[in-house]
């Protein structure tokens, strides 16, 4: 009898937690694992690369340190997946077959069809956006002693999400030695965030939300709340204040305004919103139970809200659990089981040693939410990675 084909598509913290998962279980079945890169990266800690306090490498393990040899690994870009031949077809021509798939592709910036953002500012989605980042920023403090124009020492960063707030937070504390180093006027950096709602991380209760905001205020940053960006150009961030159009110079412009799933979703002409799957309760495609779809890709209603789970590594990890025992039902003819989901708390940092958390209802700031935080990131590595990976990349530096 031949095998079944199981298929995962990416290796972020939703798809390589599920081939870790099942191969624990020896199943009889082929698995086969595909992504564009040889490596994981932690994607909740690109805002460090982009930032420059930590290198590629701290966030990145190579994928041969957890994916056996009875998993079968393309390294190859996913363009398009074809359900009713049940293939996927990749950048390099191949297709590969199916029984099972699950997709876990992960995001990309989204840009909310705003004028001139992929051409003027820079996201942080993967390695090589947070690199790029990186180096133009750096290179543009350091032009400073030469060109004596002050938008080289002005930094933009559209949108105050999590991501935003985080690399702020990174940016601010490294700021004082980058300018010691590379000799720019740190009195003359002037930081602007500029976010379209109305209140800053609204996900937080007030007091926690205020007391990072404060932080970041005392280190120089400016907030513009309640000012939806129009347009990017070139050294230039356009937005809406009230009545008027204003603009802010800047040389270095960030964009994190928010993300989208993967465009592999629409070209593959599944059913979605921003590139996010409606998926049933334990996480397969609706008229596509062959499919399961999970992590920055897939959208699941909480039904306490009626709104569905914000896209979260947290979340991906357990919806990865669910899906091994769903595969392993399904091969054995079972029913599958409802996804469940109960938060095990938020933690934001605000630069190391400075962070908010609320966890089961209590909240923490400062040091000792920055140590919460570096346990959840610890977790999560053990989670997709292997005890000798966190050794190597996990952070113990609860005193640096």
């Amino acid at each position: 009898m031949e095998k079944k084909k199981i298929v995962v598509l990416g290796a972020g913290y939703a798809g390589l937690r599920v081939v870790k998962g099942l191969q624990k279980k020896n199943l009889a079945a082929e698995i086969t694992l595909i992504n564009k890169n040889d490596y994981h990266y932690e994607s909740t800690y690109l805002h460090e690369v982009a930032a420059g306090t930590n290198s590629a490498t701290k966030i990145t393990f190579d994928l041969k340190s957890v994916v056996q040899n009875t998993v079968h690994f393309i390294q190859d870009t996913v363009t398009k997946i074809e359900k009713e031949n049940k293939t996927v077809v990749l950048q390099s021509g191949k297709k590969v077959a199916y029984d099972y798939l699950v997709v876990a592709l992960g995001f990309e910036s989204e840009s909310f069809n705003i004028p001139g953002v992929e051409e003027n500012s820079f996201s942080l989605v993967d390695i090589p956006t947070a690199e790029a980042a990186q180096k133009h920023l750096r290179q543009k403090l350091a032009n400073y002693t030469l060109s004596h124009d002050e938008n080289d020492l002005r930094i933009a960063v559209c949108g105050a999400g999590f991501t935003s707030i985080e690399y702020l937070g990174e940016l601010t504390n490294l700021l004082p030695k980058l300018a010691k180093e590379i000799h720019f006027p740190l009195e003359k950096v002037k930081i602007t965030c500029i976010e379209a709602a109305d209140k800053l991380l609204p996900m937080f209760p007030e007091n926690l939300s205020e007391y990072a905001i404060d932080i970041l205020k005392k280190r120089g940053v400016t907030f513009l709340v309640g000012t939806p960006i129009k347009e990017i150009k070139q050294g230039t961030v356009l937005y809406q204040q009230g009545e008027d159009r204003k603009e802010i110079s800047a040389n270095t412009i960030i964009w994190t305004t928010g993300v989208k799933g993967s465009c592999v979703i629409e070209n593959s002409g599944f059913e979605s919103r921003r590139g996010r799957v409606m998926v049933n309760a334990d996480l397969t495609v609706p008229e596509n139970p062959e499919i399961f779809i999970i992590g920055d890709v897939s959208a699941v209603m909480d039904k306490t809200t009626n709104r569905p789970y914000p896209t979260t590594a947290q979340i991906a990890l357990k919806q990865a659990d669910t899906v091994v025992p769903n595969l392993v039902a399904k091969l054995n003819n079972q029913p599958t089981k409802e996804f469940s989901y109960e938060s095990a708390g938020t933690v934001c940092s605000i630069g190391d040693n400075e962070a908010i958390a609320e966890v089961a209802g209590k909240h923490f700031k400062g040091y000792i939410a920055s140590v919460m935080k570096k346990g959840v990131a610890d977790k999560s590595l053990l989670q997709v990675g292997t005890p000798s990976v966190l050794l190597k990349k996990g952070r113990f530096d609860f005193y640096h």
